[in-house]
C-alpha cells in the first residue's frame, strides 16, 4: 500500500514537498514547484499623472517580493529572473472623474505594449466627479531578461494624483 502525504516543510526547510511512504517503512520525499517568483508592490504616497501622457506608474514599495526581482528603488519594473509563464495584475482608483474620459492602464513587456493589452475604459456619465477603479489582468510569457511595467494614460484633462488603492502583482505559475 502507498500512501500520500503533503506537508508545508520538511526537516531541512525546503518548502513544499510530498513525502511517499512504499508501506514497508521506506520513505521518499520529491520537492513540489512553487509559485514564485512572486511580489505585490504599492505606491508609498501618490504619483502626479498629467493629462494625454503615457506615464509608468513608480511603484515604490514591497508589500513582499519571495525572490527580489521587482525593482522599487530605480525602473519600478519585474524582471523574472525564472522563464515561465506568470500571472500579472494592476489596479487603481481615480477620484473626481469627468464625463465621457477615457483611461488606459497597460502591462507593458520590454517596453512594449502587449497585442492583447491595454484595458482601456471610457467613462459617460451626465454628471461626472466619479470615482472609478480600473484593473488589468493577464498570463505573460517571460524569459530571464524580459521586464514588465505598468503605465497609465488618461484623458481628465488636468493632472490627476494616484496612490493609496494602486498596485502591481504577480507569480509564475507552476507548469
Amino acid at each position: 500500500m502507498t500512501s500520500i502525504i503533503k506537508v508545508n516543510t520538511i526537516q531541512d526547510g525546503g518548502g513544499n514537498a510530498i513525502i511517499t511512504s512504499d508501506g514497508s517503512g521506506n520513505v521518499t520525499t520529491q520537492n513540489v514547484a512553487a509559485n514564485t517568483p512572486s511580489f505585490l508592490v504599492t505606491i508609498s504616497g501618490t504619483q502626479s499623472i498629467s493629462n494625454a501622457t503615457d506615464t509608468k506608474i513608480q511603484f515604490n514599495s514591497e508589500v513582499y517580493d519571495t525572490d527580489n526581482t521587482f525593482d522599487s528603488s530605480t525602473n519600478y519594473r519585474f524582471t523574472p529572473a525564472v522563464a515561465g509563464k506568470y500571472v500579472l495584475g494592476t489596479g487603481l482608483t481615480l477620484s473626481s472623474m469627468e464625463a465621457d474620459e477615457k483611461v488606459q492602464l497597460q502591462i507593458k513587456k520590454n517596453g512594449s505594449r502587449l497585442d492583447y493589452d491595454p484595458i482601456q475604459r471610457s467613462f459617460s456619465t451626465n454628471t461626472g466627479g466619479e470615482t472609478i477603479s480600473v484593473e488589468n489582468n493577464l498570463i505573460a510569457e517571460a524569459n530571464t531578461t524580459d521586464y514588465f511595467e505598468v503605465w497609465i494614460y488618461h484623458t481628465e484633462g488636468g493632472t490627476r494624483d494616484i496612490g493609496q488603492y494602486t498596485y502591481f502583482h504577480g507569480y509564475k505559475l507552476i507548469t
